[in-house]
């Protein structure tokens, strides 16, 4: 219905913008990081749009740039991810560190969005790791993962298949020898799966 609103900066509220356009004010829920670059009031701003309709509801959402609204939309195509969770991913996670997260595998990222559980993030990464590597290919190529982070990502996913082989009986040196040269960034399952491979187990 609207693809953006150009207009003036009247009103900004903890997760919401007013846009005057033409003597219209249209409210727009918007992400916080689209809200921190909407810093002064009585400016022109231009707001990318997805206008959204459910029964109970309609509510217009704003987005600061074109890469944001389309990530937004890959996020409520989840099955299980709907506009509030898909706003919380995109205050935490910029674009392109939200495509970065899922092309390596990093639900963990994803999951610190408020209201986001570790399975949900995991969907997100599962579903849309295609679509993400498609869309943001560009973008993705520009952003430097954070080194701290990748490898805590690195660690704990390591420290999870471990567990998880000790829950089938292999001792920690078992599962640790196990699980040397498997991709850590792959999915939990995939590294079990990998690690019981080698050990020769029947799968």
């Amino acid at each position: 219905m609207f693809y953006y609103l150009k207009g003036t900066l009247v009103l900004t509220e903890p997760s919401a913008a007013v846009v005057d356009c033409g003597g219209v004010g249209y409210r727009l829920t918007v992400s916080a990081n689209t809200l921190a670059k909407l810093t002064s009031l009585g400016e022109p701003v231009c707001l990318y749009t997805y206008f959204y309709v459910r029964e109970d509801a309609v509510e217009l959402f704003g987005f600061f740039s074109v890469e944001e609204l389309s990530a937004f939309k890959l996020l409520i195509s989840v099955s299980g991810v709907g506009p509030k969770a898909a706003m919380a991913v995109l205050s935490v996670l910029t674009p392109e560190k939200f495509a970065l997260a899922v092309t390596m595998g990093d639900a963990k990222a994803i999951s610190k969005a408020q209201g986001v559980g570790g399975k949900t993030a995991a969907r997100v990464v599962l579903e849309l790791k295609d679509k993400v590597a498609k869309e943001f290919s560009a973008e993705i190529a520009d952003v430097q993962p954070d080194a701290a982070a990748a490898e805590e990502t690195v660690l704990g996913n390591v420290d999870e298949a471990v567990t998880a082989l000790m829950v089938l009986g292999y001792t920690r040196q078992e599962a640790q020898a196990a699980l040397k040269g498997v991709p850590p960034l792959l999915p939990l399952e995939d590294m079990i799966t990998a690690a019981l491979r080698k050990m020769g187990a029947r799968l």
